[in-house]
């Protein structure tokens, strides 16, 4: 029987955490969990349902009926529902990223998502990222790493997936915007960013997709062969 494990995926935003993560798990054939999808979803939740997510309180009735559920299609996509509603595409709006910050920092917001995380990711093998995955979450993982770039670097990929969307995007306001972004994680009580004492650093600024994801494969290869012997 293949062993259960988790890799770590930690690093702030645009990093290339999750575009990473899908393509180690996709080459070792386990599931990727995408968990700052489930904070997106959460953060729609509120927008649409109007609610006044600049305090905790105004939050708080909506973490018993967040409605946040996971699928993976057969090629092993993720897809994020809202009480059964597919919003995979929705929870990429830039109105998400702008305002979830706050939100994510707030205890109960992630408790209730650190619970739902640690349920699915321990139901098998799995790939997951966020910000404290290696720290929180999942603090006994087998694999941990932590992903870094330069925030104009990190902005320009951001530029490019939302004018892919057909979203424009001004590159300063988006460096403006990712270093704000960095300093709330850093500094948030609960879960604040940082890099595990046992994860391993990759600079992803100098890095290709395919370099990323080989450089963390052939660490995860080379650690499960040594332990089958």
């Amino acid at each position: 029987m293949s062993p259960v494990y988790q890799i770590a995926i930690d690093g702030p935003a645009a990093s290339g955490k999750s575009t990473t993560a899908r393509g180690v798990a996709q080459a070792l054939g386990i599931r990727y969990l995408d968990t700052g999808a489930m904070y997106r979803a959460f953060m729609l939740r509120l927008l649409e349902a109007g609610a006044d997510y600049g305090r905790e309180e105004g939050v708080a009735p909506w973490l018993e009926q967040h409605g946040i559920s996971l699928d993976w299609d057969e090629e092993g996509t993720q897809r994020v529902y809202l009480s059964g509603e597919d919003v995979s595409g929705k929870i990429r709006e830039n109105r998400i990223s702008t305002t979830m910050g706050p939100v994510c920092a707030m205890p109960s917001v992630r408790e209730t998502m650190v619970r739902l995380q640690r349920r699915i990711g321990s139901e098998g093998s799995c790939v997951i990222d966020g910000r404290d995955i290696g720290t929180v979450v999942f603090p006994d993982a087998l694999f941990k790493f932590f992903l870094v770039a330069s925030s104009r670097e990190r902005a320009r990929r951001r530029q490019l997936e939302l004018e892919e969307r057909g979203q424009a995007a001004d590159l300063e306001q988006l460096v403006r915007e990712l270093e704000e972004r960095d300093r709330r994680d850093r500094e948030r009580s609960a879960g604040p960013l940082r890099q595990a004492e046992d994860a391993r650093l990759l600079d992803t600024g100098g890095l290709t997709i395919r370099q990323q994801i080989q450089a963390i494969v052939d660490v995860v290869r080379e650690r499960l062969r040594a332990e089958e012997t």
